[in-house]
């Protein structure tokens, strides 16, 4: 049985990775929420106790496995979502979680590993928040931030050239894998701070959102309807 523990839906862009991935491949898993309080992330929180009881890392997304044990004969507990996506993959082989083809399926780690260490800067001025009318921001953000600029433009030169080589729709062929659930959070903060893309970079965002996994997940945040200050530094509370 897995079970996958995640942070609130609109704000927690890793627990998003996770959570497409598995509803896109339709993998039987207990979804728990840890909420995000009023009391933040940080040291002595609400939800940093609630994490640390479950991994070493009090981070989410975080997947336990209680039908795979540890020497100890505990389950299986994996805290960072590289490594969730590799084991969920070979825990599941007839799943095409990364490509079948082997250059594709280099490629697809590669983009997932370039996603899970870069674009800082679009990640820090752009936090996500799913379902915000952030254009406003989003344009001074563009207008001033000339990494974030620099940003997107790698995105759009790897998107364009990921679909060119494997034929897209898709970043690495015609069905969704792993690779462009870990992009699905980065597709949330281009279309909710309307960042200027190019049109085949407008056209793989489309399809992110046409996946019902992305849909699903997206209207889970809207409905959450959560309100965190710490969390929203370019809004007030309603």
């Amino acid at each position: 049985m897995l079970d996958l523990f995640v942070g609130n839906r609109n704000y927690s862009s890793w627990s998003m990775r996770i959570g497409v991935l598995l509803r896109a491949f339709d993998i039987s898993y207990k979804e728990t929420l840890l909420p995000f309080g009023t009391d933040g992330i940080g040291e002595g929180s609400r939800f940093k106790e609630q994490s640390l009881a479950i991994s070493p890392t009090g981070t989410v997304p975080i997947l336990r496995d209680s039908g795979c044990l540890t020497a100890s004969g505990e389950a299986l507990v994996l805290y960072d979502t590289l490594s969730i996506v590799e084991y969920v993959a070979e825990r599941f082989p007839d799943q095409s979680i990364w490509p079948r083809d082997q250059a594709l399926r280099a490629m697809a780690r590669n983009l997932c590993a370039e996603m899970h260490s870069g674009f800082g800067a679009l990640r820090s001025h752009c936090p996500m928040n799913i379902g915000a009318d952030l254009h406003r921001e989003g344009a001074i953000i563009w207008r001033d931030q000339p990494n974030v600029r620099r940003d997107v433009v790698r995105l759009d030169t790897a998107w364009e050239n990921a679909r060119t080589l494997s034929r897209g729709p898709f970043l690495c062929g015609k069905d969704f894998g792993a690779v462009d659930a870990y992009f699905a959070p980065v597709v949330m903060r281009l279309k909710y701070y309307s960042l200027p893309v190019s049109d085949g970079c407008r056209a793989y965002m489309d399809q992110i959102c046409n996946v019902p996994a992305v849909q699903d997940w997206i209207a889970s945040a809207i409905k959450e309807a959560e309100f965190l200050e710490f969390e929203e530094p370019f809004r007030l509370a309603p």
